[in-house]
C-alpha cells in the first residue's frame, strides 16, 4: 500500500472538546440568569457566542478568547439594564471561563487503536490542532500522542487555509497522498479542500456553530464523511484501491 500522509484535528477528532465547553456554558448561563431576572437562557448563550466567534479573527483559537466572552456578556448586560458592574463577579466569571480548560481529556472512542493502525501500516501521521500553545500541549501530554505522531504536530492558533498551506510545505506532501481528518468544516474540510488534499469528516456529538459552514470549493481529491473515528483507515484503504 502507498504510504499516505495523514492530518488529524485534535479537538472533537481525537478527543471530546465541545461537550466540556457546553457544560461550563450552562453554568456561565444560569449565573447569568440568578444575577440578570430578566434574561433568558437562549439571551445569554445567543450573545456569549457572537462575542466569542466575533473575537476570534483578531485573538484567534488562544484560550483566553473564551472566559473574556463571558465578561463580555456579563458587561454588555450590565450596560443594557443599568445594572452595576461588580468586580467580584468579573473575576468569577473568568475563572469560570477557565475551567473548561482544566478537564481532565478524553479521548474519542477507537482513537488509539485507530492511530495504531495506520501507523502500522506504514503511514505517515501527523497532527494538526487549533489553539494555543500550553493547553494543546496539556492535552497531547495526556492522551500520550508523541506515541503515534513524534514530532509531527502543528499548533496554530489561526486555524485556516494559510496555516495549512505551510505545513503541506514544511512536511513536503503531495496532494495526492494526503488526507486531512477531522469535524470542522470550517478549519479542517474547507482548507483540505482549497489545497486540494483529501479530506474526511467526522460530525461532531456536539459541534461548536463556528465550525459549521458551506462547503463550496471546487478540487480534485476526495471529500468523505464518515459516522466514527474507526472507519477512517477502511476508507483510506479503500480509496487507495480504487486509484
Amino acid at each position: 500500500m502507498q504510504k499516505q500522509n495523514i492530518l488529524f484535528n485534535l479537538d472533537d477528532t481525537l478527543s471530546y472538546c465541545n461537550r466540556y465547553f457546553s457544560l461550563v456554558i450552562d453554568e456561565f448561563a444560569d449565573q447569568m440568569m440568578a444575577w440578570f431576572d430578566s434574561l433568558t437562557e437562549e439571551d445569554i448563550k445567543l450573545k456569549q457566542l457572537q462575542l466569542d466567534v466575533a473575537a476570534i479573527s483578531e485573538h484567534g483559537l488562544k484560550s483566553e478568547r473564551f472566559p473574556e466572552s463571558f465578561v463580555g456578556t456579563y458587561n454588555y448586560y450590565c450596560y443594557l439594564t443599568g445594572r452595576e458592574k461588580k468586580n467580584d463577579e468579573i473575576h468569577y466569571l473568568r475563572e469560570l471561563g477557565f475551567k473548561v480548560f482544566k478537564f481532565p481529556v478524553e479521548p474519542i472512542p477507537y482513537m488509539n487503536e485507530t492511530l495504531q493502525r495506520l501507523k502500522d501500516d506504514g503511514h505517515e501521521l501527523y497532527l494538526h490542532t487549533g489553539g494555543d500553545e500550553a493547553n494543546q500541549r496539556r492535552k497531547i501530554s495526556q492522551l500520550e500522542l508523541t506515541t503515534y505522531f513524534e514530532h509531527r504536530i502543528f499548533i496554530s492558533e489561526h486555524k485556516d487555509t494559510t496555516a495549512l498551506s505551510n505545513i503541506l510545505k514544511t512536511i513536503k506532501a503531495a496532494p495526492d497522498v494526503t488526507w486531512m481528518v477531522g469535524n470542522s468544516l470550517r478549519t479542517d474540510i474547507v482548507p483540505a479542500l482549497e489545497m486540494d488534499i483529501h479530506a474526511i469528516y467526522i460530525p461532531a456529538e456536539n459541534e461548536w456553530n463556528y465550525n459549521m459552514v458551506e462547503v463550496n470549493v471546487e478540487h480534485n481529491s476526495a471529500f468523505l464523511t464518515v459516522d466514527s473515528l474507526q472507519e477512517v483507515p477502511e476508507v483510506i484503504y479503500n480509496c487507495i484501491q480504487e486509484g
